[in-house]
């Protein structure tokens, strides 16, 4: 064998010493490789599906104390070669929105409106949870400025209750609102009597909701439904009580583990004790869809 691989160098034109520090090499990257993989997978036991952006950000700090040097690229690689890459769920359900009410719609107030502190404006959404045997449905309430769940209950039909108890959550855990906007869709939900008098006569706490259905009108809160499916929830469940722990697993787990990009790569936990503008790392592809269409 030792005699193969000098002849093999010899006709390469390498020298024995740089065939060992070659294989050497590809030994020690392997070895990096797997260490790696560990690491993500210790991640994606509580986040299953933590796209690979975030993963690159949340593992520098273990790269950095191991000495192990990997783009963000090549982690996408080795990811892909090892089938951990993340595929996208196709998205298929039922309404939830009913805006052929008798109730009052409010305008929206939130136009241009960008908060700097906790509590100056919350979203509220409803979105549905694959049962095995139907649909339970997820009120959510998340604060802007930090993107943090607020408040949360799953319901087992369409009625004020779920939007209602959520809310109630809401308020119970954050008693400094001063000056809070409130912003939904035209639901019935959101504007039933019962639910406008908690916000606007017992809290004093300013109505808006969207004007035309646009989903960018509520842009966050429908962000936030994508994120829970697609990251931390699962297709279906085989009741409405797994559905149940589920959520609040995922609502504790999107709150306290996962980073976001539009909060300079903090938790929303973390954003929700500060103040003050927060540095987005990722680019807005709506307003510069908005300016092409302008300048056609």
């Amino acid at each position: 064998m030792p005699r193969c691989i000098n002849e093999l160098c010899s006709l390469l034109g390498y020298s024995r010493q740089s065939y060992y520090q070659g294989k050497k090499c590809i030994q020690q990257k392997a070895y990096e490789s797997d260490i790696i993989i560990e690491e993500v997978l210790r991640y994606r036991k509580l986040q299953t599906r933590l796209g690979t952006r975030k993963l690159y950000g949340e593992i520098q700090p273990f790269l950095t104390a191991h000495g192990f040097q990997i783009g963000r690229d090549a982690l996408f690689t080795l990811l892909s070669e090892r089938g951990l890459l993340i595929k996208k769920r196709k998205r298929s359900g039922c309404i939830t929105t009913f805006s052929r009410h008798r109730f009052k719609k409010y305008p929206n107030l939130i136009k241009e409106f960008i908060p700097i502190a906790p509590n100056q404006l919350w979203v509220s959404d409803i979105t549905y949870i694959h049962l095995k045997q139907g649909f339970a449905y997820l009120s959510l309430i998340t604060d802007t400025y930090s993107r943090k769940i607020v408040g949360f209950y799953l319901c087992r039909d369409l009625s004020a209750q779920g939007s209602l108890m959520a809310l109630k959550m809401a308020l119970a855990n954050n008693t400094n609102r001063i000056g809070l906007i409130h912003h939904s869709d035209r639901g019935v939900q959101y504007c039933c009597n019962e639910y406008v008098n908690l916000l606007e006569t017992k809290n004093r706490i300013k109505i808006s909701m969207t004007e035309n259905g646009d989903p960018l009108e509520n842009a966050i809160a429908e962000r936030l439904n994508g994120i829970l499916k697609q990251e931390l929830l699962e297709e279906e469940y085989p009741n409405f009580e797994a559905a149940q722990k589920a959520v609040a697993i995922a609502c504790s787990t999107y709150n306290h583990l996962r980073p976001h990009g539009s909060i300079n790569n903090l938790k929303p936990v973390e954003a929700h004790q500060t103040t003050g503008e927060l540095k987005r790392t990722w680019k807005n592809y709506y307003t510069k869809k908005e300016s092409e269409v302008c300048m056609m």
